[in-house]
């Protein structure tokens, strides 16, 4: 019996949007006949050992980042927290070392993890932010960024090739002098043609790290205390204790599986959310109306927002202004209605190359 190749895949604990787009690509390995190894801390490996109880799993070194209540200080709270950031990649580093010789790897997949690369097999690292949108500092944090990547064979982006992209100028990759490839919308979901019942007006989709997913969560269950539509709120906790109680318009689930929340989403009019790129992705594919509440003092989602603002796909709010009324901008708003073809034809040829 042939040995099957083993590919690492290790996805960045930062919410759970990098584990979740992860999905997609270990399926594909198991149809391609690979055998992954997963990878990940924290939520991030908790969502991937519930999806995948049957792969083996090794846990990395946290990074441990600590976020600002105050989203304005966000930037300064990562830059104190930098020299720790960097010990840990260098623990992850090691470690990656000992696990492609102990399973002898073939290849290397890394969403975001700046440490999980070899020199010695091909290494793998997907990204949409090319460029690294961060002020007046994003000149310098793309360069950082791009320095990385130059210890990856290769860089998969998840967008489209052709504009407009759906991250905006954050995938663009003229500038990057390094193999890459545009490997399409990348969503653990299924198109469907068929239309689900509709079950809720409202499901919101609460993501992201703490303390602001739960500031956001507290402020949009006063917003909606008083209103009589139906709501879900998915409330992104990778646990199976329920906290909240559901009222009378109100049902309230820590975390939804696949399946289920694919299903949740098709049952819905309109989805609030973070603008995350793995959100907006997972909307894509299902063609959802959306509203987009970006995490305070994130670059990315804020620019993310206003992005898909001006394309009229879907208006924003800041977390701090957003009020209920904020929704019936909602009608001047296309919806994400462009039909994606899931063709993601991943080039795992470079793994089985001697």
């Amino acid at each position: 019996m042939t040995q099957k190749n083993k590919i690492l895949v290790a996805a960045l604990n930062w919410g759970i949007g990098h584990a979740t787009r992860c999905i997609p690509i270990i399926k594909a390995l198991l149809k391609e006949g690979f055998q992954p190894i997963i990878a990940s801390d924290g939520d991030a490996l908790i969502l991937l050992q519930q999806e995948f109880p049957k792969i083996k799993t090794y846990q990395l070194p946290a990074y441990n980042i600590q976020y600002a209540k105050n989203g304005n200080y966000l930037k300064l709270k990562l830059a104190l927290q930098t020299p720790k950031i960097i010990a840990a990649i260098q623990k992850e580093q090691k470690q990656i070392q000992e696990i492609v010789k102990k399973e002898n790897l073939k290849g290397i997949i890394s969403d975001n993890r700046f440490g999980v690369y070899s020199t010695k097999i091909p290494s793998i690292y997907i990204t949409h932010q090319v460029q690294v949108v961060s002020g007046i500092t994003t000149e310098i944090t793309t360069k950082i960024h791009q320095k990385i990547m130059k210890n990856f064979t290769e860089i998969w982006i998840p967008d489209y090739k052709e504009k407009p992209k759906l991250a905006g100028k954050l995938s663009e990759n003229n500038p990057l002098k390094l193999t890459s490839r545009y490997i399409g919308v990348l969503s653990r979901f299924k198109a469907k043609k068929e239309k689900e019942k509709k079950k809720y007006a409202i499901l919101v989709l609460l993501s992201g790290t703490e303390p602001q997913r739960s500031i956001l969560e507290k402020k949009l269950i006063n917003e909606f205390a008083n209103q009589t539509q139906k709501v879900l709120f998915v409330r992104g906790i990778v646990t199976e204790k329920q906290t909240l109680s559901n009222t009378k318009h109100i049902t309230f689930v820590n975390f939804l599986a696949q399946k289920k929340l694919e299903k949740a989403i098709n049952q819905s009019d309109l989805v609030i959310s973070r603008s995350g790129y793995s959100t907006i992705m997972d909307l894509a594919i299902l063609q959802k109306k959306a509203f987009f509440i970006p995490t305070q003092g994130q670059t990315e989602q804020e620019y993310l927002a206003i992005h898909l603002q001006k394309l009229k796909i879907a208006p924003f709010a800041s977390q701090a202004k957003f009020k209920l009324e904020d929704l019936q901008k909602i009608a001047a708003y296309s919806g994400f209605k462009k039909e994606i073809v899931q063709e993601n034809k991943f080039p795992f040829a470079i793994f089985n190359q001697d």
